[in-house]
């Protein structure tokens, strides 16, 4: 991608009492060299991405089934602990794949800053503003191999969805029902399937470094659903605590810290086409490793309601810086 590239530049988007884990890293994501498409018209850079989109998923899924059918087979922990990074290595260059077609495609300028102490080695609770399916392929393009590979919460009915539904399922990806506080207030029972889906992820995810990957706003920001929600941050949807609750009850002795992420586009939240397309001139992300707190780390498995409004006021105070740092950013990006 045009101007690909991980910079620190002197920093104004941080909020007081906000503070990096640990010094920026200035460091290059591979700039784009000899061949570019992004002198195509943007409709046809679509239909070019989305043809390589589909044969690098094609491919690398096909090789993925294969491997997912000895594991759904031999279920045993020490089959887990063989054929997991297999998995997760082919889903690896799978996204290292689609990092090459957008490169090749998209004139986008990218201005990413993350800290130095990242590591693939350890375990990482991973957070992050959500816009646009977009999100996604940008949360994979910045961070891939450079923490373990992302596994996020997703809406149950994306188990659904051609090929890649399967594939989220054979990499252990916790589906979640989402079920709306109305239905919640009729009928409690209906938290636990979302919490013991969760249960069960989680401690899968013990067995090798992985990055649990929440949208605790758990549905994309629009201006529709931040007016009928009413709450308090003017970019921010309202965080939801229980995935995250989930993940710190089973895995917080595990965290080494979490990974709060923010995604800024100057110029406009884009749907799937548009980014496809490369109609994005530009993305903003900003990455800070953050320390969890004490009481919000456990590993029994239990969410009780305490533990659960203990990480709800930690996701609030962490909404409240990154609603700021947002608005710094696109103040800042409306002056370049």
């Amino acid at each position: 991608m045009q101007n690909d590239r991980l910079y620190a530049p002197e920093r104004t988007d941080r909020p007081h009492g906000m503070s990096a884990h640990e010094p920026e890293l200035i460091d290059p994501l591979p700039p784009r060299r000899g061949l570019s498409l992004a002198w195509l018209p943007a409709p046809l850079r679509g239909v070019v991405a989305t043809l390589l989109l589909l044969l690098n998923t094609a491919w690398w899924c096909g090789l993925l089934f294969l491997l997912a059918l000895p594991r759904l087979l031999l279920r045993s922990a020490g089959a887990r602990r063989r054929l997991d990074p297999v998995l997760n290595g082919l889903a690896t260059r799978w996204i290292a794949g689609n990092s090459a077609w957008m490169r090749l495609t998209q004139p986008t300028a990218w201005d990413v800053s993350m800290p130095r102490a990242l590591d693939t080695r350890h375990w990482y609770v991973v957070t992050c503003n959500h816009q646009s399916w977009a999100d996604i392929f940008v949360l994979q393009h910045v961070l891939n191999r450079r923490i373990p590979m992302l596994k996020f919460f997703l809406k149950r009915e994306l188990l659904y969805v051609p090929v890649m539904g399967l594939a989220w399922w054979a990499l252990d990806f916790p589906f979640m029902r989402r079920h709306s506080e109305e239905v919640l207030r009729r009928n409690p029972a209906k938290r636990q399937e979302d919490l013991e889906a969760a249960r069960e992820a989680c401690a899968k995810f013990a067995l090798a470094p992985t990055s649990v990957m929440n949208f605790v706003e758990g549905t994309r920001f629009t201006a529709t659903k931040h007016a009928a929600l009413q709450g308090r941050w003017q970019h921010l949807l309202p965080p939801k605590a229980g995935g995250m609750a989930m993940a710190m009850a089973v895995l917080g002795e595990r965290f080494d810290s979490l990974v709060d992420v923010s995604i800024v586009y100057p110029d406009g939240a884009p749907d799937f086409w548009t980014f496809l397309c490369g109609r994005v001139p530009r993305v903003v992300v900003r990455v800070q490793q953050r320390e969890i707190p004490a009481d919000c780390r456990r590993s029994d498995g239990v969410v009780e309601s305490p533990f659960r409004k203990r990480v709800q006021r930690w996701l609030v105070a962490l909404w409240d810086e990154k609603d700021e740092q947002i608005a710094a950013l696109l103040r800042g990006a409306g002056r370049r």
